[in-house]
């Protein structure tokens, strides 16, 4: 089909590595002699920039982070097929000069078809090459973003991925520390071993002792069996404890016993079984007042903190929210079975904005929800977005190519949003946005806006 719709020599799909290199490439027909194609250079570019390319002779293809100029000695067109399950990767059509270059139709066909090339290649690697499906929990790295926060804390995974001392994350709730946690397991040398994770904020105080230690037959009622626990369970591998600020005293004591002799002991027996185990922990509570307050013991909590991971709230980290969007768009997409949305530059500006106080979490189901309401439609516009993001209930504005009129539209939406980040205090916010006080006040009589919330509201 691809072939009468947009001639070509050849076909080529390519997948690439952690290090940007081709693991996977085949071709349609087959090359009639070895690396007779190469594409990783336009592959690698197209997937960077997660937009389809187009590399003709005539026209070389300039890489917008002025790396090298890319020279192909054919026309190619690249399309990245990228997702949150599979490598990354592109499908790329190629033909010589006597077809001549592609055109902006052939890309537009070779993008529509997208969705059905995706789910091709993913089922053509299942079959060919089952090392090329990983599963998505087992990712080398599950931490998204690029802020100096995510790769502070890439830098102390790989510090304390191959050491068994004890792990502390520190964050607010939906931080991602369990995420922080996996990574940690499926990159150090533990991998091959189990990773079991208890919260112990889910599970009824009587039952949490039974769960990590274990019980013999017959040692309370209802204990039919002799049963291993959770701890047992994660032997060669690492046992990661949630929310550990909720633990109880009694079990605080038993736990530190276990770090300590590396050994539990199930309940009613008298003898001791040895494990080896890396202990992850992590709690959203400040466990110096919990042990003020007399809630923590002071010397379990030096024993969990040997190694210590704290965990910026994503407020703090707005250089990864564009990033966290994109991969939450694409993710939900797949998983609904439709084609790729955006988000529209209103919507844009709102998440952007938005202080997140339920953090990556919080931002995974707005995102969610609002891929829902947007049903069938490509684009996420301010109205699909929940009121907390949206207390005006604005809805999207009609598109426009009128530059005088794009411009009004954003000064009015940044002025707006200025004043209302500010207090609607005239003198800060015109100090903080870069005006003077007669140039706020000139803004505001422009768009008919004055300083107080109801009217900016309206």
């Amino acid at each position: 089909m691809l072939s009468d719709e947009v001639p070509s020599d050849r076909a080529v799909i390519v997948l690439l590595g952690e290090k940007g290199k081709s693991v996977f490439e085949t071709s349609w027909p087959p090359p009639t002699r070895p690396a007779e194609f190469s594409a990783e250079g336009i592959v690698q570019q197209a997937v960077q920039e997660k937009r389809p390319l187009i590399a003709n002779r005539s026209t070389p293809l300039i890489c917008s982070d002025g790396g090298p100029v890319i020279m192909s000695e054919m026309n190619v067109l690249c399309l990245p097929l990228g997702s949150p399950n599979r490598p990354a990767g592109a499908v790329c059509l190629c033909r010589g000069a006597e077809l001549g270059p592609y055109s902006a139709q052939d890309l537009e066909f070779l993008t529509f078809l997208s969705p059905a090339l995706r789910k091709g290649v993913e089922m053509y690697c299942r079959r060919s090459s089952p090392g090329l499906d990983p599963d998505p929990e087992k990712s080398p790295d599950l931490i998204i973003g690029n802020s100096r926060a995510s790769a502070s804390i890439r830098g102390l995974i790989d510090k304390v991925k191959d050491i068994s001392a004890p792990v502390f994350i520190y964050g607010e709730s939906g931080t991602g520390k369990d995420l922080i946690a996996r990574s940690i397991h499926e990159r150090g040398v533990r991998r091959n071993g189990p990773f079991i994770a208890v919260n112990c904020g889910a599970i009824p105080d009587q039952l949490l002792e039974s769960e990590l230690f274990g019980h013999s037959r017959g040692s309370f009622t209802g204990a039919l069996r002799d049963k291993a626990g959770l701890i047992e369970a994660a032997d060669r591998g690492t046992f990661f404890l949630d929310e550990i600020g909720d633990l109880s005293l009694p079990l605080q004591s038993k736990l530190l016993r276990m770090l300590q002799e590396r050994e539990v002991r199930r309940i009613g027996e008298t003898r001791t079984r040895p494990v080896d185990v890396r202990f992850i922990s992590a709690t959203n509570k400040d466990l110096d007042r919990e042990i003020v307050q007399g809630n923590f013991r002071m010397d379990l909590y030096y024993r969990l903190r040997i190694l210590t991971i704290d965990i910026p709230p994503l407020r703090e980290r707005k250089g990864d929210l564009l990033l966290l969007i994109d991969h939450f768009v694409s993710r939900y997409c797949l998983e609904m079975g439709r084609e790729r949305a955006y988000v529209s530059p209103q919507a844009l500006e709102l998440l952007m904005s938005y202080s997140w106080p339920g953090n990556v979490r919080e931002l995974q189901n707005e995102v969610q929800r609002a891929l829902i309401l947007a049903a069938g439609e490509d684009l996420i516009g301010v109205e699909h977005l929940s009121s907390k993001l949206n207390p005006q209930g604005e809805c999207s504005s009609p598109v426009s190519y009128s530059y005088f009129g794009a411009k009004a539209e954003f000064e009015k939406r940044f002025l707006r949003q200025a004043l209302q980040r500010f207090g609607y205090n005239k003198a800060r916010t015109a100090a903080e946005i870069g005006l003077t006080r007669q140039g706020l006040f000139k803004l505001l009589k422009k768009h008919n806006l004055t300083a107080n919330a109801k009217s900016v509201a309206g």
